[in-house]
């Protein structure tokens, strides 16, 4: 792979290349061409690639020479794809009309802000199955995650359903394994939001610390879900996350990790899918996770991707992945099978 930045003066007084990949910092430096700058290395073993220029004195910036730029929660990063690589095929589904409802719920923690999205034409009153997304509002705008919940609707993939998408106030302080937050969760925001919309057989889902708020609310309030999704989950412990250890609540996190991986038996049974990509830190936390859940009796898959930890990621493992446990959830002792949204009624 190389790199290049136009800069005959040298009016740079160097260039770093950003990146996902956990690649030596002195093998990211540019070198000094006479057009510019230039960086060469070793074609990764991802099939994309998200990455910025680190200008000296200018900071961050995406590549003025590559067209292929991808939003996310710390701003526009610049990608390449790899051979092999292949955007997902519900991206190109027509959206299909449909409601955004806010919802604000009291809890321990302070409001949570809450939008139900639901297809267009479901009165509330009729009984759908739920799906509820920590960092909704930025899987929807950075992961397509209304988009993907259309596009399987509209293919008879789903049934028609109802998606919770909730914004957290303060992440960090929610997410990290906090009890008061899985209070807030299972306890008051489902709650509230089964109270205005019909809903039944709730699943969970979530990526990095949103996975493993996931799994701490149902661990700690077990039968609340009965599936949970869990994408790149910070499931840290010092064994395997060192380079963690100076997050502020790394304790937290870490210790309830250690009551999960030390249980002898689980508090309760959801169907959990699990993925991460093959070269993130998250990746080897996840894989200890994953067999220790599926020892303890659950049936808990994880599934590994050739990219990182950024919602392109997580968008382009929704199906099959999280289609598959919404469908063996969905299509459980209920009976409910997939169906088109015009089978849905009003």
């Amino acid at each position: 792979m190389v790199f290049r930045l136009g800069d005959s003066a040298h009016a740079f007084a160097g260039v770093r290349l950003w990146q996902e990949l956990g690649l030596p910092a002195e093998v990211l430096e540019f070198k000094p061409v006479d057009f510019g700058w230039e960086l060469r290395l070793p074609r990764p073993s991802v099939r994309r690639m998200e990455y910025l220029f680190d200008i000296a004195d200018l900071g961050m910036r995406t590549d003025p020479t590559n067209p292929r730029v991808v939003g996310g929660a710390f701003g526009d990063h610049s990608w390449l794809p790899m051979p092999g690589y292949v955007e997902p095929a519900w991206i190109t589904v027509p959206p299909i009309a449909s409601t955004l409802a806010p919802l604000t719920v009291d809890s321990p923690v302070g409001p949570v802000d809450v939008h139900v999205w639901a297809p267009e034409g479901i009165a509330p009153a009729f009984e759908l199955p739920l799906l509820l997304a920590h960092d909704g509002p930025e899987f929807a705008a950075y992961a397509g995650l209304t988009h993907y919940a259309g596009a399987m609707i509209t293919d008879g993939k789903l049934p028609p359903f109802r998606l919770a998408l909730i914004h957290p106030t303060s992440r960090n302080l929610w997410y990290a394994a906090n009890p008061q937050y899985a209070e807030a969760l299972t306890r008051h925001v489902l709650p509230a939001v089964q109270a205005q919309y019909a809903s039944r057989r709730p699943v969970m889902m979530g990526a990095s610390l949103g996975a493993l708020a996931a799994l701490h609310a149902e661990w700690k309030h077990p039968g609340t879900f009965a599936g949970l999704f869990l994408q790149s989950g910070s499931f840290f412990t010092p064994e395997t996350d060192p380079q963690e250890s100076r997050f502020e609540y790394f304790a937290q996190v870490s210790g309830f990790v250690a009551e999960v991986l030390t249980a002898t038996t689980a508090p309760s049974t959801p169907l959990i899918g699990m993925t991460a990509g093959t070269t993130e830190e998250n990746v080897h936390n996840n894989r200890v996770l994953a067999a220790r859940l599926a020892e303890l009796g659950l049936t808990a898959t994880l599934s590994e991707t050739p990219d990182m930890h950024n919602f392109t990621a997580w968008r382009d493992v929704l199906d099959p992945e999280l289609t598959e446990l919404l469908r063996q959830t969905w299509g459980g002792a209920d009976g409910t099978s997939a169906g088109r949204v015009g089978g849905a009624g009003a």
